[in-house]
């Protein structure tokens, strides 16, 4: 039995050798890191392959059986990750402790006969909720979807003072008939909608208006349950590296909705640019070492390039 670190052999975990009748297994060290080697009265020694053509692995007592649960137990308990734990939610230890904002993030799925007629409709009166000073609410950007998932819109609210902002708008916008009629009338466009409420990451720059043109890069990012504090760790010093060009809009984590999400949303003057700035951080030392223990993580990924709206602060 041997195991490679995640990531350092073509993304296996680990590989199985049969042992049957055989007193040792010579196991190749190309391309692996370490090889996990099993001793009596330890579960294993972690040996380094550095300079190593291989590794003689003892078989005595070493069985390849599927059915026995006994080794099947002991290979869980190696590579499973366990999940510390805490004594406190990780949106308290995440989210910035200066500001209660909460935000709402929106995809609208429009039927692409309908997209005009959606964003002439949108740009009439979303502004007029965003300039009302009696709604504790922003728009902080809306865009359409140009590469990603097509003829989708996605609006980005603030809520400054938290969850009561939010009952407090939702509130006032029911009595509000012109709203009202808004809602009706978006309702007849759309083929599916929804949304998430977030916290923004202490760690990553508040979003705030910026002049264009730009186009503006959604990842999305569905982290393995228990993880999002060990995210939160690496990015905190992740986000040094793509400070330069002023690229970095903001980072959010989902409170409601689709749990474990993670949003990244940059701005970029053109795709080229957005080429060379994502390559430029990879000759950054360091760079590397927290995309590497960062991967692993991540259950999915989505990249969206949107296109600011008129009416949107983020041009």
């Amino acid at each position: 039995l041997c195991g490679c670190l995640p990531g350092g052999h073509a993304g296996l975990r680990a590989v199985l050798v049969p042992c049957r009748g055989l007193r040792a297994v010579l196991v190749p060290c190309r391309g692996l890191r370490a090889v996990l080697v099993p001793c009596r009265g330890l579960r294993a020694v972690l040996v380094p392959c550095r300079g190593l053509r291989a590794v003689l692995v003892p078989c005595r007592g070493l069985s390849c059986s599927a059915r026995s649960a006994r080794e099947d137990s002991w290979l869980k308990s190696l590579f499973v990750r366990k999940v510390d734990p805490r004594k406190d939610a990780h949106s308290n230890l995440l989210a910035k402790r200066e500001t209660s904002s909460l935000y709402k993030l929106q995809f609208h799925n429009v039927k692409p006969e309908c997209l005009e007629a959606y964003n002439k409709l949108c740009q009439e009166v979303l502004p007029k909720i965003h300039e009302e000073k009696h709604y504790p609410c922003a728009l902080v950007g809306t865009w359409n979807t140009w590469y990603g998932e097509q003829d989708q819109a996605v609006h980005l609210w603030r809520y400054e003072g938290g969850y009561p902002a939010l009952n407090e708008v939702m509130s006032k916008l029911r009595q509000n008939k012109e709203f009202t009629e808004f809602r009706k009338e978006r309702g007849n466009m759309l083929l599916s909608r929804k949304n998430q409420l977030l916290l923004e990451f202490s760690f990553w720059n508040e979003p705030v208006p910026r002049d264009g043109p730009n186009i503006y890069e959604l990842r999305s990012y569905q982290l393995r349950p228990g993880t999002m504090i060990e995210w939160g760790n690496y990015w905190a010093r992740a986000i040094r590296f793509r400070q330069d060009s002023n690229e970095a809009v903001g980072g959010f984590f989902s409170q409601i909705g689709q749990l474990y999400m993670v949003h990244h949303l940059w701005a970029y003057k053109d795709l080229q640019t957005r080429e060379d700035i994502r390559n430029a951080a990879w000759h950054k030392p360091g760079w590397d070492e927290l995309v590497y223990y960062t991967v692993p993580l991540i259950q999915e990924m989505e990249s969206r390039i949107m296109i600011p709206l008129k009416i949107s602060p983020l041009q």
